[in-house]
């Protein structure tokens, strides 16, 4: 089984185990969904009646926020299962949000150019190889467009999930092949699926080198100085669970210039 199916499967199960990255947004935050998605200003104020396209982002808990602010919504995701959430979930509030099965590394069933802002939440983990995703991505965004893309830091899927005397251990190499081992209940890791470790060069890099400028670059805070060992916040102490990258299509698909550091956090899932 490739890799694509082995995940597409795991992602269906999870959906009907109610996963934590498999529920909808609530109604409260549809009060202020830009607010939500957006509070500190990445996307410049508003989102009305621009494309956007949610990658590798099915479950419901982006697309619905981003139609209710105005956008013109487009969901990519691997899993049936969760694009059938993303479905029920617009028709509930009467919004309308458009869904395509597809992998994130093949978006031919997706006009060049026709995305003016792309929401990436956590998902580069689930393919052995990048390059391919960002390429896809420079070819859908119009020059000028926003990418904003979130990703498990190298050095977390590295980390021993449970402390020793001395921290949290690294305990996989960085320069590694093939799929991390699989886990059980933790809070970092997805179980069922084939996660791959990606190296900064292989995720800034890659972004880079596929036709973007990098703006920002944040590591959203989820240390707890009270947690106890082992707990999710304890760990966060120790190493950072993610990196959240705001890039800007530049007007080539094979360089990238200088990034000038600007904007603040743009929130999604973790």
């Amino acid at each position: 089984m490739s890799v694509h199916d082995h995940n597409r499967r795991a992602w269906d199960a999870l959906v009907a185990k109610k996963q934590r990255f498999t529920r909808p947004a609530q109604d409260e935050e549809l009060h202020d969904p830009l607010g939500t998605v957006d509070g500190a200003g990445w996307l410049g104020g508003s989102v009305a009646g621009k494309r956007v396209l949610c990658l590798a982002s099915g479950g419901g808990s982006q697309s619905i926020l981003y139609a209710a602010a105005g956008a013109e919504v487009t969901v990519v995701d691997i899993s049936p299962a969760q694009l059938a959430l993303d479905r029920e979930a617009a028709a509930e509030r009467g919004l309308q949000v458009r869904t395509v099965e597809a992998s994130m590394d093949d978006l031919q069933a997706l006009r060049e150019a026709s995305f003016d802002v792309v929401i990436h939440p956590v998902s580069t983990c689930y393919l052995p190889e990048v390059r391919r995703v960002f390429q896809e991505v420079a070819r859908v965004t119009v020059a000028g467009g926003l990418y904003i893309s979130q990703h498990k830091t190298p050095q977390s899927l590295q980390a021993e999930q449970r402390p020793s005397g001395r921290g949290y251990e690294l305990a996989e190499p960085y320069y590694r092949s093939g799929p991390l081992p699989p886990v059980v209940g933790s809070r970092l890791r997805e179980e069922g699926t084939l996660e791959f470790l990606h190296r900064w060069e292989d995720l800034v890099g890659g972004i880079c080198r596929a036709g973007f400028v990098i703006e920002d670059l944040l590591e959203p805070m989820h240390a707890k100085a009270d947690a106890p060992p082992g707990a999710f916040g304890h760990r966060a102490m120790f190493v950072a669970p993610y990196v959240r990258i705001k890039a800007r299509r530049s007007g080539s698909t094979t360089t990238g210039s200088s990034p000038t550091p600007t904007g603040s956090p743009i929130w999604m899932p973790e």
